[in-house]
């Protein structure tokens, strides 16, 4: 098995090969970018009351999803600040590490890739997770599930919005890790629950898919008054 140390070089230099890949994407053949919508983004409001507008178009997907690897890598940030990481099993804390660095990968990939395409990364938002206990197991991992099943069905509905072929391979790519972690951390909780009927559909094996508008109701549990999200440029959401 290997150790944390050569777990760490290696998604070190993985994180550097995204962002590469991001980078690259504006230099090949039709310059991606002219595919893109431009987005502004933006807050509705002010205060306590404003959103975070994630954009339209291509852009708009790209930010949405910047939004929630924001929300997952914060929250893995603070599960490995916890006690019960400190207490937890071997074998969970090598999950828990390598579910912490693949989501700082994806949150910087999105932020540099949005930059390098010419488009504008919202903000760094504060998320909100004062309903979990990160110095209690069950708490820690029910909301581990929650927010691995709603990334890999928000990557799943979203999909459809992006016109950019190259940049749908990229999410397609970053679901199926997602896809990973939901499936580790479930079996974690119970064993063999990986393909539960609440998240895989029976009769076409399926996961299941949810529309923007429905992914952010959900996250804007977890952020902080003047970081909840407007996907509503996401016109199919």
């Amino acid at each position: 098995m290997p150790t944390p140390l050569q777990r760490r070089a290696f998604l070190r230099y993985g994180s550097a090969a995204l962002a590469l890949t991001g980078l690259a994407l504006a230099g090949c053949g039709q310059d991606p970018a002219d595919k893109l919508e431009l987005n502004a983004v933006a807050t509705q409001d002010e205060g306590e009351n404003a959103l975070i507008d994630v954009g339209s178009g291509d852009f708009g997907v790209l930010n949405y999803a910047y939004a929630l690897e924001q929300l997952e890598s914060a929250f893995y940030d603070r599960v490995l600040a916890g006690s019960y990481h400190r207490r937890a099993s071997a074998a969970e804390n090598y999950a828990l590490f390598d579910i912490h660095e693949h989501e700082k990968v994806h949150r910087d990939f999105f932020k540099a890739a949005i930059a390098a395409l010419g488009g504008t990364p919202i903000p760094n938002l504060a998320p909100d997770f004062s309903g979990i206990d990160f110095d209690n197991r069950t708490s820690v991992l029910t909301a581990a599930r929650t927010f691995e099943d709603l990334g890999v069905a928000a990557y799943n509905g979203a999909g459809p919005l992006l016109r950019s072929p190259e940049l749908l391979t990229i999410a397609g790519k970053i679901v199926s890790v997602e896809a990973r972690h939901a499936a580790l951390i479930r079996d974690i909780i119970q064993d063999g629950t990986f393909v539960g009927p609440d998240v895989v559909d029976l009769r076409t094996g399926l996961n299941q898919s949810l529309r923007p508008a429905q992914v952010a109701a959900l996250a804007n549990r977890f952020l902080q008054p003047g970081s909840k999200l407007n996907v509503s440029g996401l016109s199919r959401g």
